[in-house]
């Protein structure tokens, strides 16, 4: 890193910006699996709410790759893993508690249906984060080569083709097998694509900006790892 973000780091001498959107990128870690659980009516879409959090990861591992490099965000990535499957163990530890005599039955059940997911879901979900979030780092680092200085068109890009894999990887994973696909298949790509070309533009500049601004460097100036 450079002499100007290490001067505006915190006191462990981690850069601002990379501590706060670390923090944020192991919270979305945890939650994704559970709005998604709830599919949400976006006008002619049908969409899992697990997506918003999912598009907040590829936006954060993005801007940390403009910020710090490609090295740092993958790093990140692979962290992430820890707050996934720790997240995982609670749950399966909880569910496997006998619950209170005080609790209501319904609440009971809607907890247990909640988070109760099958191992196959369990494991689509990590396996789809990993090829996903690796892939997104990679394409957005490799297209400063081709559209270069337009950091919301690369992390446009990478955010539609890598959530497209990631689809195919947990719908596949999942579910196949168990009823037909294609259908969800389909309407989910069609979803993370409208939704990664509206979002991620708008959100990667802003956290990119932020970034710089927490750092105290200034985004003009050849000196980050983006330039």
């Amino acid at each position: 890193m450079t002499v100007q973000t290490t001067s505006h780091a915190t006191g462990g001498g981690i850069p601002k910006s990379l501590f706060m959107f670390s923090i944020i990128y192991g919270g979305m870690v945890c939650i994704a699996g559970v709005l998604g659980n709830k599919q949400v009516s976006l006008g002619p879409l049908a969409v899992e709410a697990g997506i918003f959090p999912f598009l907040l990861l590829v936006i954060l591992s993005s801007s940390i790759a403009a910020l710090h490099g490609k090295a740092i965000a993958d790093r990140l990535v692979k962290y992430g893993f820890i707050p996934l499957i720790a997240s995982i163990l609670l749950a399966l530890l909880v569910l496997s508690l006998p619950p209170s005599p005080k609790m209501d039955d319904k609440y009971l059940d809607a907890f247990n249906t909640m988070i109760g997911q099958t191992p196959r879901i369990w494991l689509a979900g990590i396996v789809a984060y990993g090829v996903s979030q690796m892939l997104n780092v990679y394409l957005f680092d490799r297209l400063k080569n081709t559209v270069g200085k337009y950091v919301a068109l690369r992390g446009a890009i990478a955010a539609v083709l890598s959530q497209i894999i990631d689809t195919l990887l947990f719908v596949t994973i999942a579910f196949y097998g168990v009823f037909p696909i294609t259908e969800l298949l389909l309407g989910q790509m069609l979803a993370k694509v409208v939704l990664s070309m509206i979002m991620v533009p708008l959100l990667i500049t802003f956290f990119v900006s932020y970034g710089h601004k927490l750092d105290g460097t200034d985004p003009k100036v050849g000196n980050t790892h983006d330039h």
